[in-house]
């Protein structure tokens, strides 16, 4: 049987799409395309782009000795690790140029593409996480579909 703990590392993830299918609750004839856009530049976008987020998990974590609260056991050196990795990866594909989001002709620019293909990615691994744990109900976006 899979476990249906959720993983550390997923936590950013899972914050991402609820906020992305609150966009999409909020807006019905939004597509997926088009909540993920509205989410760029959002508070909680800033927050995770900037690293606040990790950083506030990590100070969080080591608080409590790094022990985690539901299991009680003690939260893998690697699970930091990764914790710290994705906290830098993220901030470096979520880099925030806000007025430069689009060109004249009304293309993404790269760096606008590249945090938007990270966010996108960041929902498919949350879904298939969901997949694989048997917890469809939680897919609302249906990425991986």
């Amino acid at each position: 049987m899979v476990s249906k703990e959720k993983p550390y590392i997923l936590l950013v993830a899972e914050l991402i799409y609820s906020e992305i299918c609150e966009i999409k609750t909020l807006n019905p004839d939004f597509s997926n395309i088009n909540a993920i856009e509205a989410f760029i530049g959002s508070e909680i976008y800033k927050k995770i782009s900037s690293g606040k987020f990790h950083d506030e998990l990590i100070s969080k974590l080591e608080k409590n000795n790094f022990i985690d609260n539901k299991t009680k056991k003690k939260i893998p050196d690697e699970t930091i690790r990764l914790l710290h990795i994705q906290k830098d990866l993220t901030t470096k594909q979520l880099i925030q140029f806000p007025n430069l989001y689009y060109t004249k002709s009304h293309y993404p620019l790269e760096i606008s593409q590249r945090a938007f293909d990270h966010l996108w990615r960041m929902c498919e691994s949350y879904e298939l996480w969901c997949k694989e744990t048997k917890q469809t109900k939680l897919i609302i976006l249906n990425i991986t579909d």
